[in-house]
């Protein structure tokens, strides 16, 4: 499951130096020193460890009754369901490839060359033509900026360069898995920078005991208070108070690392109010919605690849399936997707409902006789308070600054981390951790 490959030939990514561990500095200034993160997410954790380590007090307060944020493991059916990031992408100079493995996360190389698709009424769609439609998708892809427009999307400007793909089922599947998957909704993309982000090279590998060992990992040693949901952050005086489950905490820095979603809901106030330049990021940077689907049976009945293509005439719902079979051999299971407005609107739909239109889908390809799944997990991104969405994008609006105006720190007192802060990695675990990081040293150089 490549995230962006249509960015070809990517060189060797460098990490910027503020992620390189700080030196130089002397230890013991940092004793008196306190942080208080908000958030246990990946970004959060990420950060705490490092300023702990420097011998800062610190302490994570979490809204939820666990750490991980989106990085969440459900393990309910005897096997880790990743409700949230599920694949390592690109292993080569990742730095989540390294920390998996001192997480002790195990992982398996998704082949992404291991695929069959079917259209309507089951018919096979012939390597050919699927390998000649993703070469001319990603074609389109390179060359449809030079179309675009600061006011206008993806959809419209594709609409109007590319009119004849507009009802084509495998024209929609690639739209749908390999572009609105990656970035959001492409009626809100931008048409000049849905390309952007930088990527790693080298295997996908998608993690199969749990992404959340990673934040279970990173959160050993730290001082993270559970079930705190912060309503306040007021940076007005010397230090900044927190206030959290009507108590109020207060420390020298204080580094926010909750969601996109969570801020444009305005869930916490700020006082005073965050700089202009900041509030406008947030409002113009996009946040997308992905829902997961995973479902189990007694029997496979379904194609021996890793990855079971269909391609409805409705997009963005039900129409890509990963074989968990591959990796978990004794697991009779499928995992599928809902992206976009189709992703918000499964939130509104009964299991009962989610299960007749994905067996839909699978009958179309399978048969009439195949049996209902025996158990189904599922998510709600869009409507958990605790994220309002799934991820960040470039919508119509967004200026790559954003991202940066979104890191900004305000009176190097109030710092920001997350994957939306995050300009060349954004949309990404690693591009989360990476900013927990960066954040954290921030704080170190001010001593």
């Amino acid at each position: 499951m490549q995230r962006r490959t249509f960015v070809k030939n990517a060189g060797v990514v460098l990490l910027a130096p503020s992620v390189l561990a700080s030196c130089g500095t002397d230890e013991s200034d940092f004793k008196n020193k306190s942080v208080l993160v908000v958030g246990a997410g990946i970004s959060g954790l990420a950060a705490a460890k490092k300023l702990k380590d420097k011998v800062f007090t610190v302490t994570v307060l979490e809204a939820q009754d666990r750490v991980g944020g989106r990085l969440r493991s459900n393990r309910s059916l005897g096997i880790a369901f990743d409700e949230g990031a599920s694949w390592i992408h690109g292993v080569d100079g990742n730095p989540i490839t390294s920390l998996a493995q001192d997480a002790g996360m195990t992982t398996f190389h998704t082949d992404d060359e291991s695929i069959i698709a079917y259209d309507l009424g089951g018919t096979a769609v012939g390597d050919s033509e699927f390998a000649n439609t993703e070469d001319a998708f990603y074609d389109v892809l390179e060359s449809l900026m030079s179309h675009g427009a600061p006011n206008k999307s993806f959809e419209t400007v594709f609409l109007e360069q590319y009119p004849q793909h507009a009802n084509n089922r495998l024209w929609r599947f690639f739209l749908s898995t390999y572009l609105t998957f990656d970035t959001g909704d492409l009626d809100k993309l931008s048409s000049q920078l849905y390309n952007e982000g930088e990527v790693f090279g080298g295997l996908e590998k998608i993690a199969t005991n749990g992404y959340d060992t990673i934040p279970q990992y990173l959160a050993q040693g730290l001082n993270v208070l559970l079930n705190q949901r912060v309503s306040k952050v007021d940076y007005s005086g010397e230090k900044v108070k927190i206030t959290h489950n009507g108590t109020i905490s207060e420390a020298d820095y204080v580094i926010v690392t909750v969601p996109l979603g969570v801020l444009k809901n305005s869930s916490i106030q700020f006082s005073p109010a965050l700089p202009a330049a900041k509030q406008t990021a947030i409002e113009k940077v996009g946040m997308s919605c992905v829902n997961k689907f995973l479902l189990t049976w007694d029997t496979a009945f379904w194609a021996d690849e890793q990855y079971l293509v269909y391609t409805p005439e409705t997009k963005d719902k039900f129409n890509y399936f990963v074989n968990v079979k591959k990796f978990h051999p004794s697991a009779n299971a499928l995992m599928t997707f809902a992206y976009a407005d189709e992703g918000r609107q499964t939130e509104l739909m009964s299991d009962t409902q989610v299960i007749d239109q994905i067996m839909a889908h699978l009958r179309d390809m399978y048969g009439n006789n195949i049996p209902n799944p025996t158990a189904m997990l599922r998510t709600k991104w869009a409507s958990n308070e605790n994220t309002f969405g799934a991820y960040s994008f470039t919508a119509v609006g967004t200026e790559m600054r954003h991202f940066e105006d979104l890191a900004q720190e305000v009176d190097n007192k109030l710092f920001f981390a997350g994957e939306h802060t995050e300009v060349d990695y954004f949309s990404t675990a690693h591009g989360a951790y990476l900013s927990g990081l960066r954040e954290a040293d921030k704080i170190v150089d001010l001593q």
